[in-house]
């Protein structure tokens, strides 16, 4: 997989989330066979920049190469300004955000509420694309509902901008993450642009990637919400796609891996943030963690209501000690 000058591991990405891909958890998904993981989208509006939310999502110190960097915006100016000044910061591949559906983006006429009007579209694209050496990407949906599918028009727009590789989850707008995944919508994209596709939504397992691949042709998958506790699906859907077969290769964590998975996700956390706000992030992690282990719920129910690193740390090792989270959903 490639993308301008940057030869990726494999063709798995990791979906920026906001609130969820931070740095901590971008480098555990890499280390667990993600290729790629671009940041948590960043506003185009850089006078918000000065925000800690802002200055620690714009912390890539240490990330493995290339560093991409994810901006949302609906002004020209501001996404080619943002674009130039991530650049300056170190981003390597700067991705464009147009497939937000949350009701505080598309409201400020960002992320896939821009897909209405395929006019401005192409004049951000051309702002970012002229204003870095960068490659830039482009993650879209479909289009803005079930009625107004326009992606292959917006994946043509992008292609002829200059636009580097373009990933698109197969709902609309107004569907959000809900109803059944357009992958059709997305072959056509890939039938009618040679740049790279990305194709995204509900890849949750190997066999599903597997089939992914062959009804959209794409030529790499975007994995969100399945990897939220399960950060190894990478590893899992690599192996199954390097070895031929359409069925999961058991590259689970046992019982010591996860654990340690786990630990050193607290800890980095904790590193990131501070104890005050890493505590709070972790508790999220905590029960996507334990959603796929059906006894886990006492440890659950416990581990997100303390207050310190400690008794996170310590619940968490009581829990392998004394007890084996015997059910992995696969």
């Amino acid at each position: 997989m490639k993308i301008g000058p940057y030869q990726f591991a494999n063709n798995l990405a990791l979906a920026p989330m906001a609130g969820v891909t931070d740095k901590p958890f971008r480098q555990l998904c890499r280390r667990l066979g993600a290729g790629i993981a671009a940041s948590e989208m960043i506003t185009a509006d850089t006078r918000l920049w000065h925000t800690r939310k802002t200055r620690l999502r714009l912390d890539h110190q240490g990330e493995p190469e290339p560093r991409i960097v994810q901006i949302a915006g609906g002004d020209p100016q501001m996404i080619a300004q943002a674009a130039r000044l991530n650049v300056d910061r170190g981003a390597q591949i700067i991705d464009i955000n147009m497939g937000c559906p949350a009701k505080k983006v598309c409201n400020k006429a960002a992320g896939s509420a821009l897909l209405r009007d395929e006019d401005l579209v192409k004049r951000i694209l051309d702002a970012a694309v002229n204003a870095v050496d960068a490659p830039v990407t482009l993650k879209i949906r479909t289009g803005w509902s079930p009625d107004n599918r326009n992606c292959v028009r917006v994946a043509r727009i992008a292609e002829d901008s200059g636009i580097a590789a373009l990933a698109v989850h197969g709902r609309t707008r107004a569907c959000k993450f809900t109803g059944t995944v357009d992958y059709d919508s997305i072959a056509a994209v890939k039938r009618s642009v040679s740049i790279p596709v990305f194709a995204n939504g509900d890849i949750d397992c190997a066999e599903r990637a597997c089939q992914v691949l062959e009804q959209t042709g794409a030529d790499a998958l975007m994995i969100g919400r399945a990897a939220q506790g399960r950060p190894w699906i990478f590893r899992e859907i690599d192996a199954a796609l390097k070895s031929g077969t359409k069925f999961d290769i058991v590259h689970t964590p046992n019982r010591d891996e996860l654990r340690d998975i786990m630990l050193t996700h607290l800890d980095a956390l904790y590193r990131f943030y501070g104890e005050h706000t890493g505590v709070r992030v972790a508790r999220k992690h905590l029960g996507w963690y334990c959603k796929n282990h059906s006894d886990a719920g006492n440890y659950k129910r416990t581990v997100v209501r303390v207050e310190t690193a400690a008794d996170q740390l310590r619940l968490t090792r009581e829990y392998f000690d004394n007890a084996y989270m015997d059910s992995v959903a696969a």
